[in-house]
């Protein structure tokens, strides 16, 4: 049973990561790992050259990574089925 929270929390701080962790789409989560560490050189080489552009990317990046976020927390709903109700 996959964790939805924990999915989101690793799509969150690298995209691809939840994805790899929920285990369908292992070649996207692949592809979104190493695309977001790409980024992130590319992003913190920004931040020497041109500050303002590093804050409209760094802050684009936080929204995708939100929407990423969100897409392992429900892959990760439907690959675990509904909850069980606890038993008493």
């Amino acid at each position: 049973m996959k964790k939805p929270w924990l999915a989101a929390v690793l799509n969150f701080f690298f995209m691809g990561l939840g994805t790899l962790y929920v285990g369908k789409r292992k070649a996207f989560g692949l592809v979104l790992t190493l695309g977001s560490f790409s980024l992130s050189y590319i992003e913190t080489s920004l931040k020497d050259l041109d500050a303002d552009l590093y804050w409209q990317m760094f802050v684009t990046v936080f929204v995708v990574n939100i929407f990423f976020a969100m897409d392992g927390y429900r892959e990760a709903q439907t690959v675990s089925g509904p909850a069980k109700p606890a038993q008493q």
